[in-house]
């Protein structure tokens, strides 16, 4: 299946897809591909979210006769400071967060390796990502409130579930093997 599909199927199977993810082998490049892509869509599901707030702050300098390229060279400075913070910073944290797990997860009998914990961890924020750009598009076209906070809610509980089943698949199946 291609990756599309099985961000399609973790919604419904999570562990099945998880267990083929496992079952690939341990390769490092598509961990990567997969945190990068993952920190991708999340940084485009941040754009509408940015381009509502410079256009409010537009709003609001064109009452106080300020030049529009200062505001133009802030939200270029905004968008190059968010795509930073999603492809270079959050990447590394997530490999840091996802040793983390690992560790903790040993402490508690999990039989998996570092790698199958970090494989979880960017496979849940794949397959999370349409929930990511759902958030952004909220927050994009209808901004803050309560609608907002419902899509925020679906974000947070959407990673979180497949995080935490990914990565109870990847410390007690390691292998992928089926049960």
């Amino acid at each position: 299946m291609s990756v599309s599909q099985d961000m399609v199927a973790t919604w419904r199977r999570p562990r099945a897809v998880m267990r083929k993810l496992l079952a690939m082998g341990v390769r490092e490049d598509r961990a990567l591909a997969l945190l990068f892509a993952a920190c991708l869509m999340i940084f485009v599901g941040q754009l509408p979210r940015l381009q509502r707030a410079n256009t409010l702050e537009q709003q609001e300098w064109l009452a106080t006769a300020t030049k529009a390229s200062d505001q133009v060279a802030t939200f270029q400075a905004e968008i190059a400071i968010t795509g930073f913070a999603w492809l270079l910073v959050w990447p590394l944290m997530f490999y840091l967060i996802g040793g983390l797990t690992h560790i903790i997860a040993r402490l508690f009998g999990g039989r998996g390796s570092f790698y199958s914990a970090r494989l979880a961890l960017f496979w849940a924020l794949l397959a999370s990502s349409p929930a990511w750009l759902f958030h952004g598009l909220v927050s994009g076209f209808i901004g803050p409130g309560p609608a907002q906070q419902i899509a925020g809610v679906i974000v947070i509980g959407s990673f979180l579930g497949f995080w935490s089943i990914c990565l109870r698949e990847a410390e007690t199946n390691p292998e992928g093997a089926t049960p």
